[in-house]
């Protein structure tokens, strides 16, 4: 497997278990950076490396009146210091060619949404820059499917390309999460992610909003270590019912600990058996 080196991370088959988390979206600065430098306190107490997570702009949400957040340019500034002052890699969505050009100048790992990963240009201008891309599967792909998104990464000659599972639509405002995609897309050499906060989404669920079942965060968590996925995805917020996006499928910081320790335990277990 390629592996995919950050500032002090390495994702891939016998590494440690990195984790990306944060809030979904950047609520203010004070908001991002005391978030950044609680989740910093958690990793280090675990023993996990940590990617910090936040967007810039939320740029697919339900209804027009949603929270979207600063956008790019205050909102590279804020990661900007947090990557900086805290020591942390941090990774965050980009939704045009523009935006990747912008964000994979600072940003560790740029990410393409869910609903984007098709989008060509897009791909390329994200691995043309000097970041790890990280492609979430659409809800509406095959597991196999992504080998054509990774193959538009490799042709830029950016070998550093994460693909993230996130869950499948299953009929209307539901999702299901199908364990096998997590072998089936590591057999294209190249890490595979886990994303346990927006797998338990109900995308428009709420009419002007997506619900969430966040009780089912560590169930699938759990499944997806035990899977073999190299890294996970897990949204957490301080206050998720005051959160400005994603309230019902963030997890709590106070929730987080506990999950992390079962989190790296399996893991252990997982890469012994497999050595």
């Amino acid at each position: 497997m390629q592996e995919v080196k950050l500032k002090n991370i390495t994702i891939g088959t016998g590494q440690p278990l990195a984790i990306m988390c944060g809030p979904c979206v950047i609520e203010s600065e004070e908001h991002t950076y005391a978030c950044a430098e609680q989740l910093k306190k958690i990793f280090a107490e675990v023993g996990l490396p940590l990617i910090f997570k936040a967007s810039y702009d939320k740029a697919n949400r339900s209804a027009r009146e949603s929270f979207r957040g600063p956008g790019i340019t205050e909102g590279l500034r804020i990661l900007g210091t947090i990557q900086k002052e805290l020591d942390l890699p941090v990774i965050t969505d980009v939704h045009s060619p523009e935006e990747a050009e912008k964000a994979g100048l600072m940003c560790d790992i740029i990410q393409v949404p869910a609903f984007l990963c098709r989008q060509t240009d897009l791909i390329f201008a994200a691995a043309r820059t000097p970041a790890a891309v990280n492609i979430k599967k659409g809800q509406f792909m095959a597991p196999w499917d992504m080998r054509n998104a990774i193959d538009k990464v490799l042709s830029q000659g950016n070998n550093r390309v994460i693909v993230t599972e996130r869950g499948t639509s299953f009929g209307y405002n539901n999702l299901t999460s199908d364990m096998r995609a997590i072998p089936l897309m590591q057999a294209f050499g190249h890490p595979v992610c886990f994303d346990a906060t927006h797998s338990v989404q109900l995308p428009g669920g709420l009419g002007t909003s997506s619900g969430g079942q966040r009780e089912f965060i560590p169930i699938l968590a759990k499944a997806a270590v035990a899977s073999g996925a190299n890294c996970l995805f897990i949204e957490a917020h301080p206050d998720p019912v005051n959160a400005k996006s994603d309230a019902a499928s963030v997890m709590d910081f106070k929730e987080l600990l506990p999950l992390l320790k079962t989190l790296k335990r399996l893991y252990e277990v997982v890469q012994e058996s497999s050595t």
